[in-house]
């Protein structure tokens, strides 16, 4: 079963990473570039500052957590655990994909990219979604990162999925905790 879904997992690379352009090639490096995204995290924080003040701080710890463990859970944990090579160190696939920059570390599930992007855009999401409609949006950046692994030929979907939902779990955990010490620290304040 497991052979049929990593064959299942590679003909979907193959029919993914087939769907390129010559001039969306540096499109897709740039989205797939960590430092392409550091304005966007500065404007994020900044924001959140300006916004929320002194919570915000709290609030931008939870959303580093969140990251710092769906990132160790894919890279430190899973991908020397798993040893799935990425789809642009198989010899047999060489020839048929489209690389476009270098491959990177050896094994890629799961996908640190989509587990972190993920990550971020779920903490965003669940700790002001509820007040800013515009919160759901940076689930399309975190997607579109996610698949420009696949683009670039880092990652199989399962590994982009995988990372994925790492990175929503983690979130998940991180704003639970968060919100659980605010609802704690705000019983002690009026006690």
């Amino acid at each position: 079963m497991l052979d049929e879904i990593n064959q299942l997992d590679t003909n979907l690379f193959l029919r993914l990473n087939r769907l390129y352009a010559s001039w969306l090639d540096p499109i897709m490096i740039l989205a797939t570039e960590r430092n392409t995204w550091i304005p966007f995290y500065a404007l994020l924080i900044g924001w959140l500052a300006y916004r929320y003040r002194k919570q915000a701080i709290w609030m931008v710890l939870t959303l580093i957590v969140a990251v710092a463990i769906s990132d160790q859970t894919a890279s430190a944990l899973l991908k020397p655990i798993t040893h799935r090579l990425r789809p642009c160190h198989v010899p047999a696939l060489q020839k048929l994909i489209h690389p476009v920059m270098e491959c990177g570390g050896l094994y890629g599930f799961a996908s640190s990219h989509a587990a972190n992007t993920f990550a971020l855009a779920t903490g965003v999401w669940l700790l002001i979604g509820k007040q800013y409609a515009w919160a759901k949006w940076i689930f399309v950046w975190a997607a579109f990162v996610s698949y420009s692994r696949i683009y670039v030929a880092a990652h199989y979907p399962l590994d982009v999925l995988t990372g994925a939902g790492i990175g929503v779990l983690a979130a998940m955990l991180c704003v639970t905790i968060f919100r659980s010490q605010q609802h704690r620290f705000e019983k002690s304040k009026t006690a």
